[in-house]
């Protein structure tokens, strides 16, 4: 599209010009609302037009060029309509890029920059705008932001990613903010840290972590008391959906001593959840109404992160009321298979979150019940235990001492059909027995 022609003649009047250009160019962009079109095309051919002649023409060096530039950036700040500010900024910002002293305009090509990238938050294209962010510069020979500055422009581009579910490239500037988040002390781009990175963690079913990153937003002031109350309820949700045992325990009575939370529609579940009662199906399932897609996204073994935290949760509660239960009652109990029901007995096991032992001759689990003392320091059987909310007693030098006597037991019965067969069978262990 042609440039206007009252644009056009004002251009080629201050090009003929031997003096004082950039005050006609700042005049020039001043009355350029009253000389353009109302045409988008033909507002942005007036804005190109302009960019291109100010930036080849001899205003008497870079710092006047960088005035005239600064202004004209400003004049496109001022344009509402995107569908002409974006094609104009981009036009300018490739028109920087050509020129010789580009080095020296870093500053405003990263203001342009900015500029496009808000222009595309408003039309909500938040992909677009992340990636024009990330060609903002932080650290060049030129050109070198604080740590502030660079954490504000990468903590933009984590909530753009955010906003179109793209977890992965969220997660990957919140690494690289790890590392100077420690030297930023504004609040409120610290605020925006953590609930970035509370999302990224919930997102990726780090519900542990995201618990606590919630429940750390939902106590700044600098929110709004709305907000606050629903970033609780996102702590509440992912306390829930975090792995049974010690860790989730620990979590759940921060939240539940939390006195805003008797007031939130999650505190039915997570009383339950804390103090260890059975958990209904129905009950779940009107659970799950509340969550959002990605915590119901089905894990591996084909069931949702709900389903299995609450099966979990049931197999604690068990373990307080029975001393123990066969895996086909355990099963029935957890609506489970026996054979699922003692998989995830023995992964619990295993992760320190259940205490007890399996018994496969009888096909029964049986559950130890958690000691309440404290630390007891006796040589002999040093005990390591904390009090029961749940969590899974840590037993130091005792549990040792049994492996160091099974081992031995097992031995010792190796040893003695060894013997048998040498007895009975010398030939055989002769020629086949390698010692």
């Amino acid at each position: 599209m042609s440039v206007s022609p009252q644009v056009a003649a004002a251009l080629s009047a201050i090009e003929a010009q031997s003096s004082d250009k950039p005050s006609a160019y700042q005049s020039l962009i001043t009355q350029l609302p009253t000389l353009s079109s109302s045409d988008p095309a033909i507002a942005v051919a007036d804005l190109s037009a302009i960019a291109d002649s100010f930036l080849n023409a001899q205003l008497g060096g870079i710092v006047a060029t960088r005035n005239v530039l600064s202004f004209f950036i400003s004049a496109l700040k001022s344009v509402s309509s995107t569908t002409i500010s974006i094609p104009a900024a981009r036009h300018l910002l490739q028109a920087l890029d050509a020129q010789p002293s580009a080095s020296s305009l870093l500053a405003q090509a990263c203001e342009v920059r900015t500029l496009i990238a808000a222009a595309h938050e408003a039309d909500e294209d938040y992909a677009l705008a992340a990636r024009i962010l990330a060609e903002i510069p932080v650290d060049t020979p030129q050109r070198s932001l604080a740590p502030a500055d660079t954490a504000a422009v990468w903590i933009r581009i984590v909530r753009n990613y955010l906003e179109v579910d793209d977890v992965a490239m969220a997660d990957t500037y919140l690494a690289k903010l790890i590392h100077i988040m420690y030297t930023v002390h504004d609040p409120e781009l610290r605020l925006h840290y953590a609930l970035s990175s509370a999302r990224v963690l919930d997102a990726t079913r780090r519900f542990p972590d995201a618990a606590a990153r919630y429940l750390e937003v939902s106590n700044s002031p600098l929110l709004d008391p709305a907000e606050r109350l629903h970033t609780l309820s996102m702590a509440i949700k992912c306390g829930i959906l975090a792995p049974a045992g010690p860790e989730r325990t620990t979590l759940l009575a921060r939240l539940y001593r939390d006195e805003r939370a008797a007031a939130r529609p999650e505190f039915a579940m997570l009383e339950k959840m804390l103090l260890q009662r059975f958990i209904a199906a129905d009950e779940a399932a009107a659970f799950s109404q509340t969550l959002q897609a990605h915590q119901l996204a089905l894990t591996a073994d084909g069931t949702t992160v709900l389903a299995k935290a609450v099966v979990e949760h049931n197999l604690l509660s068990a373990s307080r009321v029975y001393a123990n239960m066969r895996f086909d009652a355990l099963g029935e109990l957890l609506g489970l298979s026996a054979e699922a029901a003692e998989k995830t007995a023995a992964r619990m096991i295993e992760q320190a979150r259940l205490v007890g032992s399996i018994d496969q001759l009888q096909q029964r689990l049986v559950f130890e019940k958690p000691e309440m003392e404290a630390y007891r320091e006796k040589e002999d059987e040093a005990v390591l235990s904390v009090k029961d909310k749940g969590r899974a007693t840590v037993r130091a030098k005792k549990s040792l001492k049994q492996w160091d006597e099974n081992i031995r037991a097992l031995s010792e019965n190796v040893e003695t059909i060894a013997d048998g067969m040498k007895n009975k069978f010398p030939n055989f262990v002769a020629a086949n027995l390698k010692v």
